[in-house]
């Protein structure tokens, strides 16, 4: 038990080193010191975002994607804010700053996380969550540990998708056998590391068990049940070929019954059938 302990806090230190950790743009930082202020404004923070002409483009691309319903319609960073809000806004940059590495680290999990995304938003609706569109950002970057992991430690992580695919099972089960902890808990310390709000990091960490999560479950359900649906679609590749556990209680949680599951699938197989849906960059 003591080498397991010792292990897992070696692969913690080397996880969080800092020399290959995604870096967060500087505009996220300025939003977060400006939003601490009593004088903060949209036309400030859209100017924040706009001095990044690269980081503003790839903004308003994620912005008209499906995932909000009004593709093409956003045509200005300040327009973007009135309509979805700072914390989408901030969320969608924190999205696009690791989503390179999404691509060239795992295969299909982009798309992966990119049908979540969509699910999330139905899962929100469906529930009558206030402000649906927020939780998309936390359907993007739910397996950010998984990435997080293959950059960092990649031979741990080959061996963990040798033993996935060799005894066919989980890609968190290989995680807990190989380092001693899943990507939930890298994405608590890259949350701890960028500084996330509170909603976004319980999501993140609790997805695969929402009835932990101590201060914004249903967050923590809505990625959980929109991570099933995904899986259940086929949509890119999580690590492995399994669908995981749906949890009842995450249902009774956000008041979701069966006839509403049912409507949440069907309008899933509409979004998911067109595959421009699932590229959202």
């Amino acid at each position: 038990m003591r080498k397991v302990q010792e292990l897992a806090t070696s692969y913690r230190g080397r996880i969080l080193e800092a020399k290959n950790l995604p870096a967060l743009p500087d505009a996220v930082n300025e939003i977060t010191r400006l939003m601490a202020t009593s004088s903060c404004s949209t036309n400030q923070m859209a100017e924040i975002i706009e001095r990044d002409q690269a980081l503003a483009l790839k903004v308003l691309k994620m912005v008209n994607s499906p995932i909000y319903g009004f593709p093409g319609r956003i045509t200005s960073v300040k327009n973007a804010l009135v309509l979805l809000g700072i914390n989408v806004i901030r969320g969608l940059i924190i999205s696009s700053a690791v989503f390179d590495a999404f691509n060239k680290y795992m295969i299909g999990l982009w798309t992966h996380s990119v049908a979540c995304s969509l699910a999330a938003v139905e899962v929100a609706r469906a529930a009558d969550l206030p402000r649906p569109e927020e939780y998309s950002i936390v359907g993007l970057l739910h397996d950010m540990g998984k990435v997080v992991f293959a950059m960092q430690i990649p031979a741990a992580r080959a061996e963990v998708d040798a033993l996935v695919s060799k005894d066919d099972i989980m890609f968190r089960d290989g995680e807990k056998i190989v380092l001693g902890f899943t990507h939930d808990k890298i994405n608590a310390w890259m949350c701890e590391h960028w500084n996330l709000p509170l909603m976004l990091k319980e999501a993140l960490v609790y997805h695969h068990d929402p009835m932990n999560a101590q201060f914004h479950p249903e967050a923590a359900a809505v990625v959980h049940v929109s991570d099933f649906m995904a899986r259940l679609f086929e949509c890119g590749f999580g690590g492995d070929d399994n669908v995981p556990p749906l949890d009842a209680r995450a249902l009774r949680l956000l008041k979701i019954n069966h006839q509403k599951i049912e409507y949440i699938m069907g309008e899933l197989v509409d979004i998911y059938s067109d595959k421009t849906n699932l590229s959202i960059i």
